[in-house]
């Protein structure tokens, strides 16, 4: 313990004598530093996705320093500190522990989650879906979307009806794919995303991590394809679709 603290206090002291001292961070608000923590944050899902452990250690260590940065700048403000981030978020927690902290019994994860969102209907919040941030990628919004209904209790009861409703909601598509009703069109297909993500749910599957797989794993095929097309002398625009099917088919076996 005595080491974390140490570590802890030696980050807060350099983050001091950078904003003291650093003409580039002296310039620095919440508000610039916004998009930087945006892009850390997908950093770090990238090294997670990849599970390079290293690569994670490092991007939680640039989290970190914006945490601390943030609470930097509130404190110079005057309205809030690093003591006050770390003690609201430990009572926070113990808070919607009970089950730890408290005398209330839980089976499962499940009911953790259920009584996660209720006690944060008690503690200020009208909405279940009030916590989402209106800023998240569609697909990463529509995940927690879900899960915050089902915590309460608002969702399918078995996979097959979930399957049942995508196939639905595809056939919903096709009709207004047919009549070329360009409005109509794009609805129906966020709506198939929409249960297509609510299926991903009830098999165990993040579509967030799914879809990035995939394009990862398309990525490689395809620079495979560019590199055997430069091996024969071509241009990957000269060759025909079918000879480029070719190469792919050796790329699926490769990657």
């Amino acid at each position: 313990m005595e080491a974390k603290v140490t570590a802890f206090l030696r980050l807060l002291k350099i983050m001091d004598e950078l904003r003291e001292n650093c003409p580039w961070d002296k310039k620095q608000t919440m508000q610039s530093l916004r998009h930087l923590t945006i892009e850390e944050t997908y950093e770090l899902a990238d090294a997670i996705l990849d599970d390079n452990l290293n690569e994670v250690k490092k991007e939680l260590g640039d989290l970190l320093l914006h945490i601390v940065f943030y609470a930097r700048i509130g404190s110079e403000r005057g309205s809030f500190s690093i003591e006050e981030v770390i003690n609201n978020l430990c009572e926070k927690l113990i808070e919607r522990h009970p089950h730890i902290y408290g005398d209330v019994k839980v089976a499962d994860e499940e009911e953790v989650k259920a009584n996660w969102e209720k006690i944060k209907l008690k503690t200020g919040n009208q909405s279940v879906l009030e916590g989402v941030p209106k800023s998240l990628p569609a697909m990463v919004k529509a995940t927690r979307i879900q899960d915050k209904a089902k915590g309460v209790g608002f969702d399918w009861e078995k996979t097959e009806q979930v399957w049942k409703k995508v196939n639905e909601e595809l056939n919903e598509l096709n009709e207004e794919v047919i009549k070329g009703n360009t409005l109509q069109i794009e609805n129906e297909f966020g709506d198939v995303l929409f249960s297509l993500i609510n299926y991903a749910r009830f098999i165990g599957v993040n579509p967030e991590d799914a879809l990035e797989r995939t394009n990862k794993k398309f990525i490689k095929r395809f620079q495979f394809l560019e590199e055997e097309v430069k091996k024969q002398g071509k241009e990957i625009s000269d060759l025909k679709l079918s000879e480029m099917d070719e190469i792919w088919e050796k790329a699926k076996i490769i990657i």
